[in-house]
């Protein structure tokens, strides 16, 4: 039996503390929140303070991370690297070399083994890629997210002071999704539109709108509408949580030939896929220590 701490109780982790009952080898130790312990509702699974996550160790086999990769899993994946094996969906992409860098000599110091950046994208897409760029070597892969809500640009938004309540939706563009299939070019910013609902007082709209157009690596640089709507609004059209995409891979496997590779995702549910994705790789996190494979991998 493989004994599971969730750390962190928002989407992410609800959906993990779901998962496990349908993974028979693992069992939930609990949950371990910054909030008080009183204030989280659960599914039946017992709430500690983040705070007595060490006096857990011993029972403990891996901790699966469910914090924001912003504010949380850049300094948590390191510091908890030191005691537990963990597994964490730190998905800044551009920042993902340096994140397995920090982790990995904490990781082998200690003996511990940690999984990072693992999820649908980066995880299972960054996989897609890799394995169609094998078959096919001479050609190009694009990835196309969307329609859904992605919950870390979600997440940036709300940690945005003034920011009560936001949701941000991946729209992918039909249109250079075909013209990427018929060959011709295209940029970053014409293969999505990131739509931003948020939740705020008039007087702070306008600085909000503008720092969520300046964050590095979420929205700067792309196609990003800022709608500023009312909290029944939002508790109204916006609870749902579907994602999705495609990786496409368009390739020569002659001068006449052309094969065009498509791996798709419809989710209903973004965060509840994630955490199963999460506990797969929980399960091989636990393995890889027993096998002594210490340090972090992704």
């Amino acid at each position: 039996m493989i004994n599971i701490a969730i750390v962190g109780y928002g989407n992410l982790g609800k959906g993990v503390e779901q998962a496990i009952n349908l993974n028979r080898d693992m069992r939930l130790v609990g949950v371990f929140s910054r909030r008080d312990p009183k204030s989280v509702q659960t599914k039946g699974a017992k709430v500690y303070h983040y705070s007595t996550l060490l006096d857990y160790k011993d029972e403990i086999d891996v901790c699966v991370l469910c914090g924001s990769s912003d504010k949380d899993l850049r300094h948590q994946s390191v510091e908890l690297a030191e005691h537990f094996n963990i597994v964490d969906s730190f998905d800044i992409h551009a920042l993902i070399p340096e994140h397995l860098n920090h982790v990995d000599p904490v990781s082998k110091q200690s003996k511990k083994t940690a999984i990072v950046s693992v999820g649908w994208d980066p995880g299972i897409f960054s996989m897609q890629r890799a394995l169609l760029d094998a078959i096919l070597p001479k050609g190009k892969t694009e990835s196309f997210w969307g329609y859904g809500v992605s919950q870390g640009h979600s997440e940036v938004l709300r940690r945005i002071d003034g920011v009560k309540s936001a949701v941000q939706y991946s729209i992918p563009n039909e249109t250079s999704m075909e013209e990427f299939k018929m060959g011709k070019e295209i940029t970053n910013y014409d293969k999505h539109e990131r739509r931003c609902f948020v939740v705020a007082d008039a007087q702070d709209h306008q600085r909000i709108k503008e720092e969520i157009l300046n964050t590095e690596h979420y929205f700067k640089g792309s196609n990003t509408t800022v709608f500023f709507i009312s909290e029944e609004e939002m508790k109204r059209d916006h609870q749902e949580m579907p994602h999705g995409g495609h990786v496409l891979r368009r390739a020569k496997t002659s001068e006449k030939m052309t094969q065009i590779a498509d791996f798709h995702l419809k989710l209903e549910s973004n965060p509840e896929f994630t955490a199963s994705i999460l506990l797969a790789y929980a399960r091989a996190a636990y393995r890889m220590n027993q096998a002594e494979d210490y340090g972090a991998f992704t």
